[in-house]
């Protein structure tokens, strides 16, 4: 398995891998892309710049690929040399698996991403978690 950023001129291929999977998850133009090739596609992440840090969506692990470590070590090198906050939203049920990469819960957001989980938060049930910031070559808790 390799595990890289693509430059954004790479959007359709990870566009094409959310389809593949029956994802309606989306690539921002301007965020990061980050995906675990194993000839093709098997997983996928998006940082977007927000604030003082960035905000990880997207991430999907092709459904023959879950659990055999792709998304852990997909997310440990999106965010190898990250040095800034970064939060996510996921399903409740996938909150064990976050605390295990390092993130905690988190409920002081930036305000865009607070006004978006509220407004999310009206369709289905999600929770809110942070990671860092990480001073360069420390090791995260839960590492």
């Amino acid at each position: 398995m390799h595990y890289r950023q693509l430059p954004s001129s790479c959007k359709p291929l990870v566009e094409a891998f959310y389809r593949s999977q029956r994802s309606d998850m989306r690539a921002k133009g301007s965020d990061q892309l980050w995906v675990a090739e194993d000839r093709a596609i098997t997983a996928a992440l998006c940082l977007h710049t927000i604030a003082d840090g960035y905000w990880l969506t997207g991430l999907l692990v092709d459904a023959a690929k879950r659990r055999q470590g792709v998304a852990r070590q997909l997310i440990e090198t999106a965010l190898a040399d990250c040095t800034s906050t970064v939060w996510l939203f996921c399903d409740p049920t996938l909150n064990d698996f976050y605390l295990r990469q390092g993130f905690t819960p988190c409920s002081n957001l930036p305000r865009p991403l607070a006004e978006r989980l509220a407004r999310y938060q009206r369709r289905k049930p999600l929770s809110a978690f942070s990671r860092g910031p990480f001073i360069a070559g420390s090791v995260p808790p839960g590492a």
